[in-house]
This record gives C-alpha cells, structure tokens and sequence, in this order.
C-alpha cells in the first residue's frame, strides 16, 4: 500500500496527468511518417562525464561503465550487487535483503555521491541515498565517474556519480517475460516490451520481487518497479524524451540499532517517481540547445506501533511519514565553433521541498511533530571539452545560489593524453565538490536544534592515471587520487543553550588511494580484475569525543576497507551456454560497536564471496519464442560475514529462472 499524504496528493497526481499527456503527445507526434530515428549506439562513448556523449579516451577521470546485457545474463537483480565489482567502492548493507544500503567512492562519505537516473537527481536533500531497492529492472548500463563533478552536477558529486540508463526501444515490437525462484523465499518476476521505427522508440518494463529475509521473523522485503521511456523526431533537427521510473517497496526488520532480533511489527516502507522530459533542437551544424524538466518525488516512512500484542517492545513504538520533492528545470547550449571543440552554458533552477510527521509512544505518554520546510536554489554553468589527434582537455566551473547557504562556486579540470601505437593513454583531472545541509541539520527544532547558517561540506580532489594496452587483448590501468575534505557537518551531542544550534562545520577528513585494474580476452574467456587501495584518516572530528565516536582523530573513516580485490569471468561453453563467475575479497575495516555505549571501535574482519551463474539458451527467437534458463549461486562458499557490525549478511543461495522473449529481430 502507498502512503501519501493526501494534502501532497493534488499536486503529485496533476505532475502525473501532465507527465501522461506530454508521452502521449510523442506517441501521436510519432506516429506522422517523420525521419526514422534508431537510438545511437553508446559503446566507445561516455554520457555522464559531460552529459552529452563523448568518446571515451577523451575523459579525464578514472570512468567504468557496466552494461545491462550483462546484469540480465548474470541474473543480478539489484545495482548494489553490480557496484562491488568497481574498483574505488565499496557497499555496506545493513544485514538482509532490503536493508538500508550505503556506497562509499574512493573514501568519501556516503551522501558525497551524486545518484542520477535518466538524468534525475534521485538523493534526498542532503545527498544520501538508499541503494536497498534500486533494481536492474530495464537498466541498459550503468556509469560510474569518479571524483567531484560538483561543477557540472552541484550538490553531492564530491566523490563521484553513478547514473542509471533505461532501456530505449529500437525495431520491430519485442517483448520479454521472466521468472525467478531460489532461497530465502524469493520469488522475481518482469515484463517488458519494446520497440521503435518512423521516428518513435519505445521501451516499458513492469518487475518486483518477494523475500522472507535471512532472519528468524520479520524480515520479508517486496517491491515493485515499473519504467518507461519514449523518445520521438519531431523532424530532422528536434527530438524529445520522456523517461520515468516508479518504485514502491517495504522492509520488515526485527533488529535493533545494534542487530539484536528482538522487534516482530516494525517495518519501514516507501516509494520514488522520477520523471525526465527532455526536447532539443539542432538550429546549425555547430548550435544546439536543449531544456529539461526532472522531477523525483518519494514518500517514505517506518512503523513500529505498540498496539501489536506480539511486539517484544511494545513499551515503546513508533510512526513516521517524509514526503519529499525535488523539481528541476532548465537549458543549455552547446556550441561547436570548430572540430573536436564544444562550449556548453547553462542555467538550473531547484525546488526542494520536505514534509514530516512522527508520532512516539512509551510508557510515559505519547508525542507527536510535523514540520514542513523547502529552498529554492539557481545554478549557472560552463563547460568546454577539446579533444583532436591525441590530446584531449576539459574545464568546467559552476556558480550556486542558494536559498539557504548564499554563493558557492566548484570548478574541475582535466587533461588526456594518448599515443595511439603505444597502446598508451595518460591522464590527470583536479577539481572542486560540495554537499549541501540536510533539511533537519538546518530546520530541526524541539530537543535537536538545527543551523541555518550551516555551509556546504566542500572537497578538493587531484588524480592521475595511465591505461596501458599490452596487446593480445591484455589492457592495464592504474589510477591513483588524493581527496581532502572539509567544514563537515557535526552534531554537539549535548544539549546547547537555548536557541543555540546543535550542528556546525567543524570537522576535517582525507582520503588516497590507488585503484588498479585489467582485462583480458583469450580465445572466447573474457576476464576482469581490479584491486583498491584506500587511505582514510579523520585531521578534526570536531565534536566527537572519545575512541567509540563516529570520529576520531588520527583514525580511518568508518567501514571503508583498506584492501579489496574483485575479479569476474565469462566463458561461452558453446553458442547456448554460457558461464559468469565473480569473485571478490573485501579486507578489514574499522566500525562500532553499539550494543555497548559508549560504543567500542571494532575491527571487522576480511572476507571473500563467491558467485557462479550459467545462462542456457534453450530456444532461440527465430521465427518463434526464445527461452533462456538462468542458474545462479550466490555466496557460494557459504562466508560468514557482516558488511556493518551487528548485521550478518546473507549465506549460501541458490536461485533458477527463465525467460521468454517475443517479437523482435
């Protein structure tokens, strides 16, 4: 069931209206007998790093880029389990399927990455996001660039983004069914349908999934996905896009804040739309411009009400509702006065706006807050990319107004450098991050007192890399990076003096590193490997006291391992078999324990997890329906692990499903 606040409601449901009306004027506009259009083939090219495609040679940063063939045919439901295999991040669920899920790039906190889909900023304000239930579903790739692109992005691209891509549609009608079962009572299932021709694409998709969890009670996750995404040629020189994305889900967890099983009626529960409208316009061969309109609205919330006589915590419960919205418009220019050459300006302006409701029940009476806060917040930018022969570079630099923190500016800067016959890329990239305030650490009132003068958290970053081709299919890269940050947001822990604040930028921290990575493909076997070194230190930790506090000066930052290492392979047994293996060992990193208080600094040891997969092609789509059988095991050496103190993680599982395929070419 979705929870909405009904006083959001009218607005929510007219954004839907208007966002239907705008797909079905491209449905009708696509179906005059325009130009037809195929959407162009990414591959070479990275979107992300200056949001429109660029070859990939000509990016400065250390950039990896997953593809959704490869997800579908590995059988891997969630983006969380594609990302442990990027060198420079690591993932950090709270215990079973569904828990909160946290990624941290290169050492950075885990709000400090800028989280797009379809070119919506999908991060609650403030920068954090839940990884726990963003799916595969209908992901065409993946693009994770490291290091800040606040210049482009703004707010929370201070160690990196990670942008989903949906499917787009292309040739006759295509239609796909899939069914997956396995352990720890999981059931997967998706639909999808696609196509495009006479200057229309389109590509839909429909999934969820079911799990009882790996826990005694209480611990089923479901959700539901549903995406779409329509592109049309309104002639020859104007295209338009139309992409959204909705997701509801719901957590049941027993545990409390230190992973003791003890709760049997809590759950958290939520839902995301994001949608994308976005139409440009070629006026020359060197002038383009584009507008844009992205919404990304969520509501979400827990429950944990007293009133369930099989509670064992029925002393205490309580309920909470967040509706959240984030509203962006704006354009840009790209001008391309000469080959290899592009200037891009542009100009965004952001709504946010955050409602709340909580309501707490004890054994001393009940209480009950709602607050309702929002900020606007305007942005100018500029880009400029030149690449010709072998040498590429790039500078960008972005100017904020902000309703709440005034003027920021963040910039960047790169360089790229090849020798083609050596099979030799150099490259080196500097560049500016910030993250702005959350709207509690700002607005909060009653016990916790917020700070409107709070500042954004900024960093400043420095990389430098080579990629090395080593023929017979062998290439080799090494990437190291520097990144300080500071004026980190930090909580007194003590009740302050009437109307003083309890947050301010006090802290600092650092984090180097290097990040290796190679590939090689001998005959049909197509083999990856990559291997982080990460060094983190918390230089001020501000108000935190003691050696069981979140920081502590002189030490590592939280649940960030020194060491990891991941490898994969793909073998084609034959023309209808093939098989995916991944491996990856994740070294100790430091946490908390905080069944004790004062919480005691733990170490928790290295593990390695094993996953094997085969996909068997049993029918081909030749004239008649395909069918694919996919066997996959996950853990399957059965490690024991926690990825944070307290939660131990999933054990051995086994899950077999197929898929029927329609239509197409």
């Amino acid at each position: 069931m979705r929870h909405v606040n009904p006083a959001r409601g009218r607005p929510f449901h007219a954004l839907a209206a208007a966002a239907c009306a705008f797909a079905a004027a491209l449905a009708v506009t696509g179906a005059s007998p325009l130009r037809a259009q195929e959407p162009i083939s990414l591959e070479g090219l990275v979107v992300t790093a200056y949001r429109w495609a660029e070859p990939e040679w000509t990016v400065a940063a250390n950039t990896t880029i997953i593809e959704g063939e490869e997800l579908e045919r590995a059988g891997i439901e969630f983006v969380s389990d594609a990302l442990r295999q990027v060198a420079g991040l690591a993932v950090a669920r709270n215990g079973s399927f569904g828990a909160i899920t946290s990624v941290f790039l290169r050492g950075g906190e885990s709000d400090y990455v800028h989280v797009l889909v379809d070119g919506v900023r999908v991060n609650e304000p403030g920068g954090s996001y839940d990884f726990a239930s963003l799916t595969t579903d209908n992901v065409e790739r993946i693009e994770i660039v490291r290091g800040p692109a606040s210049a482009l992005y703004g707010s929370d691209a201070v160690s990196g983004v990670i942008q989903i891509f949906t499917r787009r549609g292309a040739g006759p009608p295509r239609g796909g069914v899939s069914f997956q079962t396995g352990s720890f009572g999981t059931t997967r299932w998706q639909g999808d349908l696609s196509g495009g021709g006479g200057g229309l694409s389109y590509a839909f998709s429909l999934g969820g999934s079911t799990t009882d969890g790996i826990l005694a009670f209480n611990n089923e996750h479901r959700q539901t996905t549903a995406t779409g995404r329509v592109q049309a040629n309104l002639d020859a020189d104007t295209d338009a896009t139309f992409a959204i994305r909705y997701n509801d889900s719901r957590f049941h967890y027993p545990t409390d804040g230190s992973g003791n099983v003890v709760d049997r009626n809590a759950y958290s529960f939520g839902d995301a739309l994001t949608v994308n409208m976005d139409a440009g316009r070629r006026w020359t061969d060197a002038l383009e411009t584009r507008l844009f309109l992205n919404v990304w609205e969520s509501d979400r919330g827990t429950d944990d009400g007293p009133d369930s006589p099989a509670d064992s915590l029925g002393f205490f419960g309580f309920k909470s509702l967040t509706d959240t919205r984030r509203v962006t418009g704006g354009g840009r220019a790209v001008w391309r006065p000469s080959e290899g050459m592009a200037i891009t300006t542009g100009y965004e302006e952001e709504r946010q706006s955050v409602r709340g409701f909580n309501r707490s029940f004890s054994q001393f009476g009940e209480s009950s807050g709602n607050s309702e806060d929002d900020w606007w917040n305007r942005a100018v930018h500029a880009q400029f990319s030149w690449g010709r022969d072998a040498l590429a570079l790039n500078a960008g630099v972005r100017a904020e107004d902000d309703e709440r923190f005034g003027a920021a500016a963040t910039w960047r800067t790169g360089a790229a450098w090849r020798a083609e016959a050596a099979g030799t890329r150099l490259r080196v990239s500097a560049g500016t991050g910030i993250k702005e305030p959350t709207f509690f650490e700002t607005f909060a009132t009653g016990f916790v007192t917020g700070n409107p003068d709070l500042t954004p958290e900024r960093s400043t970053s420095f990389e430098g890399g080579i990629d090395q081709d080593l023929g017979g299919s062998l290439t080799f890269s090494l990437t190291g990076f520097s990144q300080s940050y500071r004026d980190l947001i930090q909580y007194t822990g003590s009740p302050p003096a009437e109307g003083d604040p309890n947050f301010f930028n006090v802290a600092k921290a650092r984090s180097r590193g290097l990040e290796a990575e190679a590939s090689v493909e001998a005959r049909r076997l197509r083999l990856t490997g990559s291997w982080t070194y990460l060094d983190t230190e918390v230089q001020d930790a501000g108000f935190d006291e003691g050696p069981g506090a979140t920081f502590v000066e002189g030490s590592a930052l939280l649940r960030r391992p020194k060491h990891a290492m991941a490898a994969s392979a793909f073998y084609p047994v034959s023309s209808r078999v093939g098989l995916d293996v991944s491996l990856r060992r994740v070294g100790e990193r430091e946490d908390r324990d905080f069944a004790s208080f004062p919480a005691e600094p733990v170490t928790l040891p290295a593990y390695t997890v094993l996953d094997l997969s085969a996909s068997f092609d049993i029918a081909g789509n030749r004239g008649g329906p395909g069918f694919t059988l996919t066997v996959r095991a996950e853990n399957l050496l059965d490690s024991a692990y926690e990825e944070v103190r307290g939660f131990a993680a999933p054990g051995r599982g086994l899950y077999v499903g197929g898929r029927v395929i329609l239509g197409g070419s």
